[in-house]
């Protein structure tokens, strides 16, 4: 009986790693935060070998974390919880400041540049199969800004 649970959860295990190796996580950084400040973004790209959505996101620094977009309303600029992401296969999705991004919320402590944030990811598949990557997002200074994109003159 003892070795049909260990083939079992070996076999879970094996596949776990497959699901996972599907969404690749490029360059996150969380900003830094000034003492009483209770309240900052997670930033970096998506990219996905099929079709998944991200529906999640947790981290031991923050009381509350979710996923946010930034969009224009009436002339003014509005961030709202979304319930999920759309990662469409093969193409890269960019989580920036002034537009998608993780929120971390009811902050436990300051984030310092030099720390290290774990972030936990959660992402759905069109099966409604769910997987988790964990990443450690490097705290940047509050005045730090994505590189500019590169445009052709």
């Amino acid at each position: 009986m003892n070795i049909v649970r260990t083939l079992t959860l070996a076999a879970a295990l094996a596949a776990a790693p497959a699901a996972l190796a599907q969404v690749a996580v490029v360059d996150p950084w969380v900003r830094g935060t000034v003492a009483a400040q209770k309240s900052t973004g997670a930033f970096m790209q998506l990219r996905s070998a099929s079709d998944v959505a991200l529906v999640g996101a947790s981290s031991p620094v923050a009381g509350i974390v979710e996923i946010h977009e930034m969009k224009m309303d009436g002339g003014v600029m509005r961030m709202s919880a979304v319930r999920k992401l759309g990662l469409p296969a093969g193409k890269t999705i960019d989580l920036k400041p002034g537009g998608y991004h993780v929120m971390l919320m009811a902050l436990k402590a300051p984030l310092s540049e030099g720390d290290s944030v774990p972030i936990s990811l959660t992402f759905e598949d069109k099966d409604g199969r769910a997987s988790t990557i964990v990443v450690n997002a490097p705290v940047k200074a509050l005045t730090a800004v994505p590189a500019p994109a590169h445009t052709r003159h």
